[in-house]
């Protein structure tokens, strides 16, 4: 069986955080652009992280997997005559690859899902052509094709469409000879995740200063670590600590380094919003659920949390509004219309406020689902939070939609009390 049944709960207990995504996707790069042999340890292995390590090595590297650490080292030149990456469906893999792909003198072909091809990367493609790049796409997004060599210089990137632009040219400037001047225009959204990138550079001893709009990025740097060990995921916990605040159960994820810039963690002060008490002992973060306050939130900076927000508001006796974050519009799905249809499933009244911001109904006493079609990871696993709480057993699907993001869902869910999540 490809679905899963999901029975009401309450979620209790404890469990170790997963791998971040965010942080594997920026040490797997990292690792290519120190030279190597380079070390992730504790990486996240994903759909999505699977799709960059395996891009890399079309660019030529050498992938080695371990259980615990994956390995990247360089190859001769003469075995980089394979340059099409294939990026699946992740987002981070086509931007990120694309930015470090153009640092070379080779044409690289990138293909993907549909749905990939028709996400924004304009703006990234538009300012790796002010380095020094060329840069096509064919209909529908694919192929897209990049050819450097870039140079080091001043350029504008708009990065109000997605921060992985910025970070994409932040991961790849500091290799390049001279120092560049990067220029953000556009409302930047999902700044923790361009903290999360400066962050990892700053581990392995590479300097960005930033002033204001400009990201001032001295070249050529070294890469000076020969390892990277990825904290723990707050996008995945935020789920499980939704799960308790939902169902009145008490959760603890462990080893959430907070000293790591994640975006997921402003799930902590909306579930505080919501009712929920929020405890921190060093790494181990605790939510115990009380009452469903409704609530509104900005998402701008924290968008992958829309839809689970979208759960915590339907379960809600008032009125939510969900403001900011237009960029889930573009997402694995859109997750703004996908959020009002899982709401009103769950028998909550839905409708668009002021500014594009989703207003929800919520009834406290929320509809079993029959949703066997999301393929949309965080979709999935909303929807997932939403049946623990349900007033019958809830039918999801498919199963392994979560594999790109938090292989470990469900087996983390039936750790903590939840019944025929696993199989």
């Amino acid at each position: 069986m490809t679905d899963v049944q999901i029975a009401p709960v309450r979620l209790a207990g404890a469990v170790d955080a997963p791998p971040s995504k965010s942080y594997t996707h920026r040490a797997l790069v990292l690792g290519y652009l120190s030279g190597g042999p380079f070390c992730v340890e504790r990486p996240l292995d994903s759909d999505d992280t699977r799709a960059t390590a395996r891009g890399l090595g079309a660019l030529g590297a050498s992938i080695r997997w371990g259980r615990r650490r994956w390995t990247i080292a360089p190859r001769p030149a003469a075995s980089r005559a394979a340059r099409t990456v294939r990026c699946g469906a992740s987002g981070s893999t086509l931007r990120f690859l694309v930015s470090v792909a153009a640092r070379e003198a080779s044409t690289t072909r990138f293909v993907g899902v549909p749905r990939l091809g028709l996400r924004p990367i304009d703006g990234l493609l538009d300012a790796l052509r002010g380095l020094g790049a060329t840069a096509e796409r064919g209909p529908g997004g694919w192929p897209l094709t990049v050819r450097g060599p870039l140079r080091a210089g001043s350029v504008r990137v708009d990065a109000s469409a997605s921060s992985q632009f910025l970070s994409g040219l932040l991961l790849v400037a500091p290799t390049l000879r001279g120092s560049s001047r990067i220029v953000v225009t556009g409302r930047a959204v999902s700044a923790p995740y361009v903290s999360a990138t400066r962050a990892t550079l700053r581990a392995a001893g590479v300097r960005v200063r930033r002033r204001g709009r400009e990201f001032l990025v001295p070249g050529p740097q070294s890469i000076r670590i020969d390892s990277f060990v990825v904290p723990g995921d707050a996008s995945g916990a935020a789920y499980l600590w939704a799960g308790a605040a939902l169902t009145g159960g008490r959760v603890t994820v462990r080893g959430i380094d907070r000293r790591w810039p994640q975006a997921d963690l402003a799930v902590l002060p909306l579930l505080r919003l919501y009712g929920a008490r929020v405890r921190a002992r060093g790494a181990d973060i605790t939510v115990e659920g009380a009452t469903r306050r409704p609530f509104s939130v900005d998402l701008t900076d924290a968008p992958d949390l829309y839809p689970l927000a979208g759960v915590l508001a339907a379960a809600a006796g008032g009125r939510s509004r969900l403001r900011g974050a237009a960029q889930v519009v573009h997402k694995e799905s859109d997750r703004r219309a996908g959020t009002a249809r899982l709401a009103r499933a769950l028998g909550a009244r839905v409708r668009s406020g002021p500014g594009g911001a989703l207003e929800v109904e919520g009834r406290p006493a929320i509809r079993r689902l029959d949703l066997r079609n999301l393929t949309d990871h965080r979709m999935l696993m909303s929807a997932a939070v939403a049946g623990l709480a349900a007033d019958g057993p809830s039918r999801l699907g498919p199963r392994a939609a979560v594999g790109k993001s938090f292989p470990g869902f469900w087996r983390a869910l039936a750790r903590l009390g939840a019944k025929g999540v696993t199989g």
